[in-house]
């Protein structure tokens, strides 16, 4: 493509401004990733981060670095009444999504909204009904670490049908972030703000975004919940109450072409090991499929092979997903892609879904998907009180 055209390209492309609620970690990851936006090729959308809000003045200021960023507040009213903005993120505390989603909504803007959709079940539906009255707002929940190319790979290889009759499938997330015991409490280690789920709440659609695409809703949930650390020191260093599950397995019964099978799902905030690991497993009689962020170019595939001299045997082949996923970019096939590229890519496939260019390519998770997760969460909760299988 000559220089002339991938000009015309960007003048025609349809112009986006962003606004973001929430100037904390990954408020500025997304204010990054859309200074990377010349790195995908033909895209319809040109989008620029114009107005942002915290409610901690000193947050501001690191978006100071973003020359497009004309508007900066204290009060995301504010930016709701702008009418030049378009599409907002929102990345705050979970006992906050309902008010924020449903004003964004209400305001007739876009919306890619952070996890868990609404502290519990009765949140997501109330967004849910301010989307149906505002048909013209355009939702979806924040899931990055599907894009990673080995993660999309992974994804084409169980719709491609190579797994045949499948045996059983994992989607995991890892971290360790709480295993300092002294590691002062902060709002997603007490329930009041954080919600009943826990980390269900604040990692579980990172686990659920890619089985739920799949067509994995759970029939039945067993859920191994823990609180693990139950005090961590205050602001004045004294200990309070830390009351919010620390680790989460769920193991569900779901369906894969007419047949059930087992499939487990983890987020934990303590695991030992980890610092922030994303993994998906699926396992089937003729092929299987793996995939972890901890060594993000390698994907596994299992197949039975004819071995020279060896027979039929089982084997575990690996190979290098490169760097492209979804949406192309500039970046080299070869290379290695990372958190960032992850959180590029989910941006990408928003504003092309929102535009209506996105086709059947994998998209971002949807406020249904979002909404699900709390049944499944409060079928895990009861399902640990009980000692057994919840039915949903």
């Amino acid at each position: 493509m000559s220089a002339d055209q991938v000009t015309a390209d960007r003048a025609t492309a349809e112009r986006v401004n962003v606004a973001i609620i929430g100037g904390g970690l990954m408020g500025r990851e997304i204010a990054a990733a859309i200074q990377r936006w010349p790195a995908l090729i033909d895209h319809p959308v040109r989008p620029r981060l114009t107005a942002v809000c915290d409610i901690n003045p000193a947050a501001l200021d690191w978006f100071d670095e973003i020359d497009t960023v004309v508007t900066k507040t204290t009060d995301y009213h504010e930016l709701l009444a702008d009418p030049s903005v378009d599409v907002v993120y929102v990345a705050v505390r979970h006992d906050l999504h309902e008010q924020i989603y449903t004003d964004v909504i209400r305001a007739g803007k876009g919306l890619l909204a952070e996890k868990p959709f609404g502290i519990d079940a009765a949140a997501a539906q109330s967004v849910l009904a301010a989307m149906a009255e505002h048909p013209e707002s355009f939702v979806r929940c924040s899931s990055e670490m599907p894009f990673f190319p080995g993660a999309q790979l992974a994804i084409d290889y169980v719709r491609s049908g190579a797994l045949g009759t499948i045996v059983e499938a994992r989607n995991s997330f890892l971290h360790s972030s709480d295993i300092d015991r002294g590691k002062q409490i902060n709002w997603k280690r007490q329930t009041q703000f954080c919600g009943e789920a826990g980390v269900m709440n604040d990692l579980g659609m990172h686990t659920w975004h890619v089985p739920l695409r799949l067509g994995w809703a759970p029939e039945s949930v067993y859920g191994v919940l823990q609180n693990i650390v139950t005090e961590r020191p205050g602001p004045d260093g004294s200990l309070v109450p830390c009351d919010t599950w620390d680790n989460a397995v769920l193991h569900s019964w779901a369906t894969h072409d007419g047949v059930r099978f087992p499939l487990t799902t983890e987020t934990k905030r303590i695991d030992p090991g980890q610092k922030n690991t994303w993994e998906f497993e699926a396992i089937g009689l003729d092929g299987g499929v793996r995939f972890s962020t901890k060594n993000p170019k390698l994907v596994e595939v299992f197949a039975m092979r004819d071995i020279p001299g060896g027979g039929r045997e089982q084997v575990w082949q690996q190979l290098d997903a490169g760097s492209q996923s979804v949406w192309p970019t500039v970046t080299g096939p070869n290379f290695e892609s990372g958190f960032s590229d992850t959180i590029l890519q989910m941006w990408a496939v928003f504003l092309a879904e929102r535009h209506g260019s996105l086709g059947d390519r994998f998209g971002a998770a949807r406020p249904e998907e979002a909404a699900l997760t709390h049944d499944i969460y409060r079928a895990a909760i009861r399902s640990h009180e009980e000692g057994r299988a919840i039915a949903l």
